[in-house]
């Protein structure tokens, strides 16, 4: 099957969110659910992999600024994972962003190990690491209580938090999700991994 690396456009929307919803299924971020596309300011930008049918199979969203280029999401629909759609949204994205004036493109995630060996097959390399704390009552009913001061009257059910990665083993000791979250970053243009730029 052939894919069309092209401008996300906001017809694409439904699909975008059903492709990027369905790839974060089998991840850390599995609960990370949008209910619309994220605006990139320019000179950010939205690139989308399309099939045949017209369907979004895989989805890139990059946020510049100044010589920074940040990956927001990268999805790939399971029914195409496998066919080089991330990687060829990744490549197309090192060119735009360098045209955009950046120098570096980076990404956060969490520690899946697929992910992790993607990411590196791409060129990038882990840098700066802090903790993802979710605490949840479904977990564990005095979770969120223990995440946060008490408040009269409040009683927290679900917590997001960060942490610094030296409470990562207490973390783990009074949470049951816990998670690294990496950064990953790469030189592109003239500081690119082949010398020639990207």
């Amino acid at each position: 099957m052939r894919y069309e690396v092209r401008d996300y456009r906001p017809s694409d929307e439904g699909s975008w969110l059903r492709c990027r919803v369905l790839s974060f299924l089998a991840t850390a971020y599995f609960d990370n659910v949008l209910r619309r596309k994220p605006v990139m300011a320019p000179p950010g930008f939205s690139l989308v992999a399309v099939a045949g049918d017209g369907s979004v199979a895989g989805a890139l969203d990059v946020a510049v600024q100044g010589e920074l280029a940040t990956i927001e999401t990268v999805a790939v629909h399971p029914d195409h994972q496998g066919r080089g759609i991330g990687t060829a949204l990744v490549d197309a994205a090192r060119s735009r962003a360098v045209a955009a004036g950046a120098t570096t493109l980076d990404a956060w995630t969490r520690d899946d190990p697929a992910t992790l060996g993607w990411y590196a097959a791409c060129g990038f390399a882990e840098s700066e690491h802090y903790l993802h704390v979710f605490a949840d009552s479904y977990s564990r009913e005095d979770e969120p209580e223990n995440a946060v001061l008490p408040r009269p009257g409040i009683r927290p059910v679900t917590v997001f938090a960060h942490a610094g990665l030296e409470l990562e083993e207490e973390a783990r000791k009074a949470f049951s999700r816990v998670h690294v979250c990496r950064r990953l970053s790469q030189p592109i243009g003239a500081g690119g991994p082949d010398g020639r730029g990207s």
